[in-house]
């Protein structure tokens, strides 16, 4: 890149009720170093774990939707005018707290823990609303004014409670039933299905959407999870909504899952493990997985990340190979190199038996099609995080500049945010910053 261009994002916090803007510049023929540089710190309602930036309306304005970790629980809207201008629409309730929100052009979905709602949402404003039955016959509020109103009910609520009860047991890490019940809610490309990826009861939850009155949902199936100990902990759709992609909080795998019926049933094709060969499962959870977002609807490249449980165990991010369809290339050979965080390689092992916490194959208790592939076939890259990650080493894909990917990634442990390069061959940090004292970084948005 013969001159420099700089691209934002926004980056929430698990603990303070911020949210930062963050300018990264990539290294280019008049800079021979990337930068990545807080522009901005615009004060929040409470502490936002997951952002959903929605793209910009023709007046170049965009809605930004984020859980709170607020008492009572909320789910928030705030009007992003430009990436140092953000002002708060409208706040609404959810019954516990949210892990993720998401948001289609006439609704927002949240989950988390035991329920998850949906709610109604201003087109012209992206604020939420109310409807006739909760508003006397005023089918909208006032969803302009800066300041926090009353929040809004929901449309509709979602009970993911079955024969096994909801485990909360009130600790720090439990984060209010995140990590024992629903965890995620992502839309399919089209908007027809969402899915709920429940770490508790060990399933995706998978709904079809209607697309008139109001983005109400209607129950699809309960789709449970190829192993008895995964923990599905995010859903993730290809951009040709023929594949999803689950992200296993406790296996540390990815499964690849075919759809059919408008994105509602599931049959589970593929599995991958993004720890290395060797590596013990139960001493890490797995965090975030994303596809890239270069070749528009048909990215090359899955990226999935995981945390260490243990501040002296770091992270990592790996990279898998995918077909044009979606799909795992396993045509490509498993790659025997362990890439660091300060870019040393080392020797390991990209297939054969692996191992898990319990001295079983990693695939050995999934009873699909895909329990004698290889978990490592089209592995690309295992990089080694700089940090064990804390809560969070959550990957965003952002721009694409001469044929380098880069990507945000958040890390609680420290409070550091880093850009990640990825060229095709190598993963490494390019830039890093780190948040004011106390601030522990939660996940990231592109405006790019």
């Amino acid at each position: 890149m013969s001159q420099s261009q700089s691209f934002d994002f926004l980056v929430g916090t698990f603990n303070t009720p911020q949210l930062y803007t963050l300018r990264f510049t990539p290294s280019s023929q008049s800079c021979s170093s990337s930068t990545l540089k807080i522009v901005q710190r615009s004060s929040a309602i409470g502490s936002h774990s997951w952002l959903h930036l929605t793209s910009p309306r023709p007046d170049g304005t965009r809605t930004l939707y984020a859980t709170a970790w607020t008492e009572p629980p909320t789910v928030v809207a705030y009007a992003v005018h430009s990436p140092t201008q953000i002002s708060l629409l409208g706040t609404a309730r959810t019954q516990s707290r949210s892990g993720y929100v998401c948001a289609s052009d006439v609704a927002v979905y949240s989950a988390g823990g035991a329920t998850g709602e949906v709610f109604v949402i201003d087109r012209e404003t992206g604020g939420f609303l109310l409807q006739p039955s909760q508003a006397n016959g005023d089918t909208k509020r006032d969803t302009t004014r800066s300041t926090s109103p009353t929040p809004v009910p929901p449309l509709q609520t979602i009970s993911f409670l079955d024969a096994s009860s909801q485990r909360d047991d009130g600790s720090v890490m439990d984060f209010g039933g995140l990590r024992h019940g629903a965890h995620s809610a992502d839309l399919s490309p089209d908007q027809r299905a969402l899915y709920v990826a429940d770490i508790g009861r060990n399933c995706i939850w998978t709904f079809s959407v209607s697309p008139v009155d109001g983005g109400r949902v209607t129950p699809g199936e309960k789709h449970v999870s190829p192993r008895p100990n995964d923990g599905p902990r995010h859903v993730w759709p290809h951009p040709s909504g023929r594949y999803v992609y689950c992200l296993q909080e406790h296996t540390s795998m990815v499964d690849v899952f075919s759809t059919s019926d408008g994105g509602v049933t599931l049959e589970h094709e593929q599995g991958v493990r993004i720890i290395p060969a060797g590596e013990v499962e139960s001493e890490f959870w797995a965090d975030e997985v994303r596809t890239s977002f270069s070749h528009a609807s048909k990215p090359r490249y899955l990226y999935a990340s995981t945390r260490g449980l243990d501040p002296r165990r770091k992270g990592y991010v790996a990279v898998y190979k995918l077909t044009e369809e979606g799909r795992i290339d396993t045509s490509s050979a498993a790659s025997n190199a362990l890439i660091s965080a300060n870019g040393s390689t080392s020797g390991g092992s990209g297939s054969g038996t692996l191992t898990n916490g319990n001295g079983n194959g990693a695939n050995a208790n999934a009873n699909t099609k895909a329990a004698t592939q290889d978990p490592y076939a089209g592995l690309l890259c295992m990089y080694e995080t700089a940090t064990s990650g804390g809560w969070a080493n959550a990957v965003q894909p952002g721009p694409t500049v001469d044929g380098v990917e880069y990507l945000a990634m958040t890390d609680s442990e420290e409070g550091f945010v880093f850009v990640l390069s990825w060229d095709g061959k190598e993963m490494k940090e390019v830039a890093r910053t780190k948040l004011d004292e106390g601030a522990g970084a939660a996940t990231a948005v592109w405006f790019s």
